[in-house]
């Protein structure tokens, strides 16, 4: 016999046996057998302490699965659905709305989360209504929305974000006890929270709740579920242990954010997050806080699709290498995204001619460390913020005690246009081309890409090199790739957002033309262009 357990609202049945699987009746029939025969006495004990640890191990090996979704850079949700099936062997569903993609997964595999690369933004789902039905009119909608707020099953998703506070705790506990000097040093790890979750493409609106202060009252049950957390983290010293208490008494703090796509609602985004979070604020008794909440509540809506889910990150994951930022400084899970395009190898060397941060080699040498990096740029001050940003990440290895090697970039200032690189020496190109928006101009773009792809053709190996752009100046790029049609054959693109800018990342293979000095008397030559392309098909 088995008995099923419902976790309070979660709506989530899970068997868990009972430790005896016989009735009474069976029970005194062995025991009459035994009385009878001692060795069938032995064989029935046998047999019962096997089903026990049989069922036993079924208990405790009964995983529990829970939702997480997650925001991509927009055009990547493929190369962020192959990260997750390679590093948690979860299969991954992308959204109708872009830029999203859902998983499933079980406890354990919570702290591995944080290692993507590819994503934004992590966030638990508590509930997902695939065609939820919006009434007619506006009243009706919101008042829809204050009553969700009681039906939906949270506690397996505040479980999860418990679970996912005490191990950023943990590590925030073990950066405290390296840095603090004095018992003042000790911050206040209770609005920590900060997770601000950001909108894949431009035309979501993002709006946040401000309801009413929330009365004070249910401290016990929020003590209580600090407490839990604060015990599995270890104590450094009297003064954490004061702040725990100091936590434990404190109601928590949240927020609601309401990312909404489509023209067929009656509503605003403000309208949703307010009257659903104040549903949530008299369901739980939480107080609303806009900047130093504990807890955000996610409220996306994509035309027909509502999802509602509790944000995991505190801030973008898209940060995390970069400290020193230039005017257009590119998104880490976007330089992941291109890299992963052009499937680095073991000493291949890979150069960024036009590298501004350095957000592209970082990334390639911190995820791909076998392969050689020269991050380049004709500004002397896009240099030097990329020395900056690969001390930074010496310093960060270096305060967590790593073994590991030192990161394989050089960095050298060079004109585009006569890269200081031999002939077909290059394996893979990876860069970020001038939009002609913030740096340069599209005027320009028309005398920079034809240059720019006949030098990157010179330095990259013929046959089997690659070259992987993004730019939003799309019709320059084509007119000079047609240009260039000896050197490039264009093998895939993918259609990107980038900061509301429509752009694209074009995958280039090399082809077998052997560059020369006299390339561009060649590249007039329209009918050996024909016969090159030809013979590479």
């Amino acid at each position: 016999e088995g008995e099923v357990s419902d976790l309070g609202t979660a709506r989530i049945s899970v068997k868990r046996p009972s430790r005896t699987t016989m009735s009474t009746q069976q029970e005194e029939g062995i025991g009459h057998q035994c009385q009878g025969n001692p060795q069938e006495d032995s064989n029935n004990t046998a047999l019962l302490s096997h089903n026990l640890e049989k069922l036993t191990t079924e208990q405790t090996t009964d995983p529990i699965s829970v939702t997480i979704g997650a925001t991509v850079p927009t055009g990547f949700e493929l190369t962020a659905a192959e990260e997750i099936k390679e590093k948690i062997g979860a299969d991954a569903r992308i959204s109708k709305d872009r830029g999203r993609i859902y998983f499933k997964i079980t406890l354990e595999n919570l702290p591995q989360l944080h290692h993507l690369k590819s994503v934004d933004n992590l966030f638990v789902v508590v509930e997902e209504f695939s065609e939820y039905e919006f009434k007619d009119t506006k009243e009706e909608t919101l008042e829809d929305f204050q009553t969700l707020a009681a039906k939906l099953p949270w506690t397996c998703a505040l479980e999860v974000w418990k679970m996912n506070n005490s191990l950023k705790k943990k590590r925030t506990r073990r950066k405290m006890g390296k840095e603090a000097a004095s018992p003042k040093g000790a911050p206040d790890t209770a609005s920590a929270e900060n997770c601000n979750a950001e909108s894949p493409t431009a035309i979501h609106e993002r709006e946040s709740l401000d309801p009413k202060t929330a009365e004070t009252g249910n401290h016990q049950e929020k003590s209580k579920q600090d407490e839990e957390v604060s015990t599995e983290v270890p104590e450094l010293d009297n003064d954490c242990e004061v702040s725990e208490e100091e936590e434990s008494s404190k109601l928590l703090k949240f927020r609601v954010t309401c990312n909404r796509a489509g023209e067929k609602h009656n509503f605003t985004s403000n309208d949703a997050a307010r009257d659903f979070g104040g549903a949530v604020q008299d369901f739980f008794q939480w107080k609303a806080d806009m900047t130093k909440f504990d807890i955000e509540v996610l409220l996306n809506i994509h035309n027909t699709e509502v999802v509602i889910g509790i944000a995991l990150t505190e801030e973008s994951l898209h940060r995390r290498n970069i400290t020193h930022f230039g005017p257009t400084t590119l998104r880490s899970t976007l330089a992941y995204g291109m890299l992963r395009l052009c499937k680095p190898q073991m000493s291949d060397v890979v150069i960024d001619p036009m590298c501004g941060t350095g957000a592209i080699p970082l990334e390639g040498a911190i995820e791909w460390p076998y392969s050689y990096y020269v991050a380049g740029d004709n500004n002397g001050m896009a240099v030097n913020r990329t020395v900056n940003n690969i001390n930074h990440i010496h310093k960060k290895r270096q305060n967590k005690k790593s073994t590991a090697w030192g990161l394989c970039i050089d960095t050298v200032q060079w004109d585009l246009c006569n890269l200081p690189v031999r002939t077909g020496s290059v394996d893979i190109i990876v860069t970020d081309m001038p939009f002609g928006k913030r740096m340069g101009s599209k005027k320009k773009n028309w005398d920079l890409y034809p240059s720019c792809l006949k030098e990157m053709g010179r330095v990259c190996r013929p046959g089997t090199g690659k070259a992987v752009l993004l730019t939003q100046d799309k019709k320059c790029f084509a007119k000079a790739l047609s240009k260039m049609g000896y050197l490039w054959r264009k093998s895939q693109t993918v259609w990107v957002n980038v900061g509301g800018l429509h752009a694209a990342v074009y995958l280039l293979k090399r082809t077998g033309f052997c560059f020369s000095k006299m390339s561009e008397e060649f590249s007039e030559n329209k009918d050996l262009v024909d016969e090159i392309r030809d013979e590479e098909k």
